[in-house]
């Protein structure tokens, strides 16, 4: 359920999809198709943002002069830079997408906490709930707090931290693939034999 929830545009919080947009075409130049590859990797596959509605956008964008059409080496390729009135827009969408975050932090720990769970896996992972909650929390701390000098070292202790945490956590979760692969196969061959 959360999954089509997701997939579809019209469940995004409106302006998202702006505020995305004008996020990436801040940073480099980018095309339609770039764009929704983009978002399709940073949520995981979650969300795929139509083509119905990240098109109409960028000509929207570039009608009212907040983009301009790129000149591409590859034939039908359009991509979209911001213009000055553009870096405006998105100087006001940050103020923007940082209330829509404060917003929806608040669901962090639902996401994280029972929600998510069926019954019978929120009686095992019980005791999970809580260090994953700390995790998305410290994140949370370390965003909001903008006083925080954060070092390269800083900032590297906490990649080693996180890979090391998700390498073992992927780990795990092969495994338990592998085994409900394993059972999934015996009992088809035990209804068939």
């Amino acid at each position: 359920m959360v999954e089509r929830w997701t997939k579809r545009a019209g469940s995004v919080p409106r302006g998202l999809l702006r505020f995305l947009v004008l996020n990436m075409l801040a940073k480099k130049p980018m095309s339609g198709v770039e764009i929704v590859e983009v978002i399709e990797k940073e949520t995981g596959g979650r969300w795929i943002p139509s083509s119905g509605s990240v098109y109409p956008l960028l000509a929207s964008l570039q009608d009212k002069g907040f983009t301009r059409e790129m000149p591409s080496g590859e034939a039908g390729i359009k991509r979209y830079a911001l213009t000055n009135k553009g870096k405006t827009l998105f100087e006001k969408h940050i103020t923007f997408g940082q209330k829509m975050l404060n917003k929806l932090e608040f669901l962090v720990p639902l996401l994280i906490g029972r929600f998510q769970l069926d019954p019978i896996d929120e009686t095992i992972l019980e005791n999970t709930r809580e260090p994953a909650q700390r995790v998305v929390k410290t994140f949370l701390d370390l965003r909001a707090e903008r006083n925080y000098l954060i070092t390269e070292e800083d900032s590297k202790k906490i990649e080693r931290i996180l890979t090391r945490c998700a390498d073992d956590l992927e780990k795990v979760v092969k495994g338990i693939r592998e085994k409900n692969h394993v059972k999934q196969k015996q009992q088809s061959q035990i209804s068939q034999g």
